[in-house]
């Protein structure tokens, strides 16, 4: 049997089938294969199909019922985002009054960051990852200058040991240990965007908290990744966008997470806007807000439906399959690409072998990144990314992609190496 013939082999007796008939898969050029092998979805997911219907029907609600489809829409706009508490909670592992679909991801971190970012005393530091997405590392230094304070003293950006390429979890709770009476805040990737890697959530949460610290994680690349259970880690707030692993289309709606202990205490603080008002006296008008105990209380305007409806289509896909299940395809997939690139010179993955301490990635660390992405489209059909200089991303999400992509994966960087 051949590498090709053992991978159709493997997606024809793999536990979960291929969903790949459910969403829109770009053609491949040269007319070997009809699709692309995507293995780009931690940059942005493939469309479900059923989008551009739910999209249809929002529009023609607007042009049938114009302001009343409000509150006499198929799904009323009053309180659509409604329609994606249950999905979100379980799909991020929490309790549904402590989670809420709004705005972007970083400007979630920063409604957030505004009510538990509050430095006192010599308890200032803000402690993320040194390979932390840039929008991170932008919004906490100017966080930090909010307060007056000087970003390169107040951000510490932990790096993994020398000659190595991820973070230790022992290295991350032993800095919280030693330095935790001068940390205010926690707040790292769940799945670090360049390597990969991901972090060791419950013990990093609770390390944090037993220093004093708040803990907040961005889970940009861990949500519809990694199986979550953010209310029983005691995670204080989490992000998240929804276009990468949730598919739900580019810049779309947000979702965030602020833990029961926080929602149930009016005393936190919080940047305002009108729904963030108990909804029962929303269109009372009232100067003075009376927020909800739940995570709707940091919401500030009323949701975009437009850009809402792709993320109830998706979310009604992975309330239907399991992120549990997704999770160990995901492990299969990824182990299997892990083999078959292990033997090509040129190439180094940087991403942890353990199955228990990665997501749906490999990260490559390569000559010329951005070229050979080019050639691997171009010439094979196949779509990764690139992280210059040096990284190209191939994530294998279980959704849609297939050991046989994995084997044209394999092959076609065979070719251009």
């Amino acid at each position: 049997m051949n590498r090709e013939e053992e991978a159709r082999r493997l997606d024809a007796s793999d536990p979960l089938p291929t969903l790949r008939g459910e969403f829109l898969v770009p053609p491949a050029p040269g007319g070997t294969y009809a699709e692309a092998a995507y293995f780009a979805g931690n940059s942005l997911g493939l469309q479900p199909r059923t989008v551009a219907e739910r999209l249809r029907e929002e529009l023609d609600d607007w042009a049938r019922l114009a302001v009343e489809a409000h509150t006499e829409g198929r799904r009323p706009w009053v309180d659509y985002h409604e329609l994606a508490r249950e999905p979100t909670a379980r799909l991020v592992g929490a309790q549904p009054h402590e989670v809420v679909a709004m705005n972007s991801l970083t400007v979630n971190l920063h409604l957030l960051m505004a009510s538990f970012y509050r430095p006192a005393g010599t308890r200032t530091r803000i402690v993320i990852e040194d390979t932390a997405f840039p929008s991170d590392s932008y919004a906490v230094a100017s966080q930090a200058v909010h307060h007056g304070l000087d970003p390169a003293a107040t951000v510490v950006r932990l790096k993994p040991r020398p000659g190595e390429e991820n973070l230790r979890t022992e290295d991350v709770v032993a800095y919280l240990e030693r330095e935790g009476d001068t940390v205010a805040l926690v707040l790292l990737g769940g799945v670090n965007y360049l390597t990969g890697q991901l972090m060791d959530m419950p013990a990093i949460t609770k390390a944090g908290r037993a220093a004093g610290a708040v803990v907040g994680w961005d889970l940009a690349h861990a949500a519809g990744n990694v199986p979550l259970r953010l209310h029983d880690w005691d995670v204080d707030f989490a992000a998240w966008c929804t276009y990468k692993y949730l598919n739900s289309g580019p810049g779309a709606v947000a979702g965030c997470f602020v833990h029961e202990r926080h929602v149930q205490d009016a005393s936190v603080p919080k940047l305002s806007g009108w729904w963030g008002t108990d909804p029962s006296v929303r269109f009372r008008m009232d100067p003075d807000i009376a927020p909800p105990a739940s995570a709707d209380a940091w919401q500030l305007s009323n949701p975009p439906i437009l850009a809402l409806a792709p993320v109830l289509a998706s979310l009604e896909i992975f309330d239907r399959v399991g992120m549990d299940a997704l999770r160990a395809k995901s492990e299969r997939l990824t182990a299997y690409l892990a083999t078959r690139l292990a033997p090509l010179n040129g190439l180094e993955i940087i991403t942890p072998p353990d199955p228990a301490s990665r997501g749906a990635q490999l990260s490559l660390r390569v000559d010329d990144a951005g070229a050979l992405v080019q050639r691997l489209a171009a010439g094979h059909g196949v779509i990764a990314d690139a992280r210059e200089p040096d990284v190209v991303r191939l994530a294998p999400v279980p959704l849609y992609c297939t050991f046989h992509d994995c084997h044209r994966a394999a092959d076609a960087l065979a070719a251009v190496l």
